[in-house]
């Protein structure tokens, strides 16, 4: 796995915050010593340039990842209390250098336990949590990937477990729909089964009330003829010849 590019940056800053403490201390020891001091100085001022600049650097990659959500935004609130520490050391190194061989206790204490070799204890960390107390910068930027990794399996976890739940999703909803065109295609059959049966009620009642008009008129025909031919006058009719 490639190197965090925030930590690379991060572990090169304090180093050169080191160095700055360093040189300011050696700057001190010139002056008292009764040596030139010019080139150191114009060295600590390009330091110092080149801190600021790092700093920078470190707020636009923290900035970055947490708007991108390219870390969890616990491990961007770490981030940015390592990043708050590396502000204050610069304005103790920045007031140091200005007082012309003041020397904060942080700098001579972290100068008699730290030296600028790679691996050795931070010394710009006040306060420091217990996790990563005793620590040196690659330990601690190994210890940072290692939770970022164990975040990210968790986050990779859990887009599985949504992109399952957005696929049940999807398949209750074609389900439903096909439910849902199941119950209109009945809702039609049904409005059509009606329709056709009210017809055909409109039919029979009209069917029944035709035949109920047209027997009563030809009864009363068949009636009247009866009547006629049983009492014309003169004829004897009996009904057979």
């Amino acid at each position: 796995m490639a190197p965090d590019p925030w930590f690379s940056a991060y572990d090169s800053t304090c180093q050169i915050a080191q160095q700055i403490a360093e040189k300011i201390q050696q700057r001190n020891q010139y002056e008292r010593n009764g040596e030139n001091t010019t080139k150191l100085t114009v060295t600590i001022r390009a330091l110092l340039q080149n801190l600021k600049e790092k700093i920078a650097l470190l707020k636009d990659l923290l900035l970055r990842a947490v708007s991108t959500h390219q870390i969890t935004q616990l491990e961007g609130d770490r981030r940015q209390n390592l990043l708050d520490d590396l502000v204050t050391r610069e304005r103790l190194l920045l007031a140091s250098f200005k007082n012309e061989g003041a020397e904060p206790d942080l700098i001579r204490s972290s100068l008699m336990t730290g030296g600028a070799k790679r691996g050795a204890s931070n010394p710009w960390l006040l306060e420091e949590p217990e996790e990563t107390r005793g620590l040196g910068f690659d330990e601690i930027r190994q210890q940072q990937q290692r939770i970022i990794q164990e975040q990210d399996a968790g986050l990779d976890a859990l887009s599985s477990i949504i992109s399952r739940q957005k696929q049940m999703g999807q398949e209750i909803g074609s389900e439903l729909d096909e439910q849902n065109e199941i119950i209109d295609d009945l809702a039609n059959l049904v409005e059509n089964t009606d329709e056709k049966l009210r017809t055909e009620t409109r039919r029979v009642t009209m069917v029944d009330r035709r035949s109920t008009s047209c027997a009563h008129p030809a009864l009363e025909v068949h009636l009247g003829l009866s009547h006629h031919l049983n009492y014309i006058p003169g004829t004897s009719y009996s009904g057979h010849e």
